[in-house]
C-alpha cells in the first residue's frame, strides 16, 4: 500500500505560515491584493474563479474581480492589464486563459508585468523559472508539487525524476524546478520510445500529459513517488488523473490522489504568490 500524499495537509501548513505574514504586512499598511481577469463566463473559468475568491477571503487576501464581455476588443483588454500593472494596490493579476480564440494570447501575456505575474505566464516569469533567478513566479502547479514533495519530507539531491509532458504550463517549469534541487531529470512526450522503461527508472515520477489514466502498472516500479498532475473526467464525469490510481496504488511507495493532491495545492500557491508579491512591496519600501 502506497503512502497517500493528501494535499490538505500541504495547505493547512501554508495557510498558517501566509496567516503570520498577512498579519504582519496589514500592521504595516499593506493589504496583500490579487487581480483576476476574466473574459467571458466559460464555465471551467468560473468555477476556479469561485475557488480562488473563497481561499483568498479565507485568508483575508484581497481580491479585485475584473470580467470583461466577450466582445471585448484587443485594445481594452490591453489597457485593463496596463491599468493593472500601473495600480500600486494590486500585488498580482490572475489571467484566465485560455483566452477566446479572436485574442492574442502571446501579446497579453507579454503585456503583464512579470512581477505581478502570478501564474508564470510572461516570459519574464518563466525565464526566472529557467536561470534560478528571483524574478517573476512560477507557474502554479508546477510548484504546487514541488511544495507537496518538500511537505512530506523527499529529497531530491541526487535523485532520478522523470516528467511526463514538456507544456510551459506544468511540464518544462517543474523540470527546471526539479533540476534547481539538483534532481537527474528526464522529459518524457509524445515522442518518446518505450515510455515506460524511462519512467521506471524514476525515483520521483511527475504525471502532467493532460490524458486520463495513461499511466498504468507497466510505467511504475516499488518505492517511487507518483505525483499526479493530470485533471481529466472519465465517462461517468467523474474526475480523475493521468495515473491509473487503481493499478499504480499497490505497487509504488507513494503517489498523490485525484481530486485531494496537487489541485487543493494549487489555489493556495496563487494565494502564496501575492503575499510573497506584497512582502517584495514593503521591503523595496523599507529599503531592504
Amino acid at each position: 500500500m502506497a503512502k497517500i500524499l493528501y494535499g490538505k495537509p500541504v495547505m493547512e501548513a501554508m495557510n498558517r505560515r501566509m496567516t503570520a505574514e498577512i498579519a504582519d504586512l496589514k500592521a504595516r499598511g499593506i493589504a496583500p491584493t490579487l487581480a483576476t481577469l476574466r473574459v467571458g463566463d466559460r464555465p471551467d473559468d468560473v468555477a476556479y474563479e469561485r475557488g480562488i475568491l473563497k481561499r483568498c477571503e479565507n485568508l483575508d487576501i484581497g481580491v479585485r474581480k475584473i470580467v470583461l464581455p466577450l466582445e471585448t476588443s484587443q485594445e481594452e483588454l490591453m489597457a485593463t492589464i496596463r491599468e493593472i500593472n500601473a495600480d500600486d494596490a494590486i500585488h498580482g493579476c490572475l489571467i484566465f486563459r485560455k483566452l477566446p480564440g479572436n485574442f492574442d494570447d502571446d501579446a497579453v501575456c507579454a503585456a503583464l508585468a512579470p512581477e505581478k505575474d502570478m501564474d508564470g505566464i510572461t516570459e519574464g516569469s518563466l525565464a526566472g523559472v529557467f536561470t534560478g533567478k528571483d524574478r517573476g513566479y512560477p507557474p502554479c502547479t508546477a510548484q504546487a508539487c514541488m511544495e507537496l514533495l518538500d511537505f512530506y519530507g523527499y529529497e531530491l539531491k541526487g535523485k532520478k525524476a522523470v516528467v511526463i509532458g514538456r507544456s510551459l504550463v506544468i511540464g518544462k517549469p517543474v523540470a527546471m524546478m526539479l533540476l534547481g534541487r539538483h534532481a537527474t531529470v528526464t522529459t518524457c512526450h509524445t515522442r518518446t520510445v518505450d515510455m515506460p522503461s524511462v519512467t521506471r527508472d524514476a525515483d520521483v515520477l511527475i504525471a502532467a500529459a493532460g490524458v486520463a489514466g495513461v499511466v498504468d502498472s507497466s510505467y511504475v516500479r516499488e518505492d517511487q513517488v507518483v505525483i499526479d498532475v493530470g485533471i481529466n473526467f472519465n465517462e461517468d464525469g467523474r474526475m480523475v488523473g493521468d495515473v491509473n490510481y487503481d493499478a499504480v496504488e499497490p505497487i509504488v511507495g507513494a503517489i498523490t490522489p485525484v481530486p485531494g493532491g496537487v489541485g487543493t495545492v494549487t489555489t493556495t500557491v496563487l494565494a502564496d504568490h501575492v503575499v510573497q508579491a506584497a512582502k517584495k512591496i514593503a521591503a523595496a519600501a523599507h529599503g531592504q
